[in-house]
């Protein structure tokens, strides 16, 4: 029977809005737990850039909780979107899509870790912070200022911002479909942020204070309006920590200088 308050037929409706808003609240909560995870993990160890990253298994681990914490609040949207596009409703196929969208920032974080081994292991002591680890930070940090203004960047993030242009123009039924969808949006995600990632091991990818700025410039870009105005502004900020860190390192907030002691390495 319908209330007199509810009319007939909103009743579906206001539930599938009530289910939507239960997804997020479900996201924004995991977030907060991987916020909370990563910080007691992180306690007392090295948070200067360029520290070892550990075992391949402890620290895929670790990257995909950091990921979790740094871009679960700014794909919700997009996962409430899918849930609410979907013909046959089912409380499984968001997470499968949410799934895909983490195993593509896995196979990043797969690919970081090779990366960064190999260079340690070839370059040894020339990434010496009194080497030239410190300009091959700061060139980082300057390199990806260059990319916030690119073309590249440009799509990559209207595809990221555009929730319902992205599912109409990749959409796949059925689980599988959706582990699909979040594999691509995840491809897309990582074409606009990999560039601010880098800077994070520019600056310590270990360190809360760097992962919390680099996921805010990623929320501020994925959100707010004026897209072109928010990465020009987001280059600047990166261009100027790049500058300070190349000038005067010890002025950097939360910065952690490499050899300045206080912190234990990741085992």
């Amino acid at each position: 029977m319908t209330s007199a308050a509810e009319p007939s037929g909103l009743g579906p409706a206001f539930a599938a809005v009530r289910a939507r808003l239960a997804l997020v609240a479900l996201l924004f909560a995991l977030a907060a737990l991987a916020w909370w995870w990563t910080a007691d993990r992180m306690q007392n160890m090295d948070t200067s850039p360029g520290t070892g990253l550990g075992t391949l298994a402890w620290f895929i681990g670790v990257w995909v909780v950091m990921m979790a914490a740094m871009m679960l609040p700014s794909v919700s949207p997009t996962v409430a979107l899918y849930s609410r596009m979907m013909r046959r409703r089912s409380p499984v196929a968001p997470l499968v899509f949410t799934a895909g969208y983490f195993v593509a920032w896995g196979a990043t974080g797969l690919a970081a870790f090779g990366i960064f081994e190999l260079a340690r292991h070839a370059l040894g002591a020339q990434l010496a912070w009194d080497h030239a680890g410190r300009w091959v930070a700061g060139g980082a940090l300057l390199a990806a200022a260059v990319y916030e203004v690119t073309p590249l960047k440009n799509v990559c993030l209207g595809k990221c911002r555009s929730s319902f242009g992205f599912l109409l123009g990749s959409w796949r039924d059925g689980i599988g479909g959706g582990f699909q969808m979040g594999l691509r949006h995840g491809a897309w995600c990582i074409g606009c942020c990999w560039a601010l990632m880098v800077s994070l091991f520019a600056l310590g990818v270990m360190s809360l204070t760097w992962m919390g700025f680099v996921a805010g410039l990623i929320a501020v870009e994925k959100t707010l309006p004026w897209s072109r105005v928010v990465t020009w502004g987001t280059a600047a900020v990166l261009l100027a920590v790049g500058v300070t860190l190349l000038a005067a390192p010890h002025a950097l907030p939360g910065f952690t200088i490499p050899g300045s002691g206080g912190s234990t390495m990741m085992k």
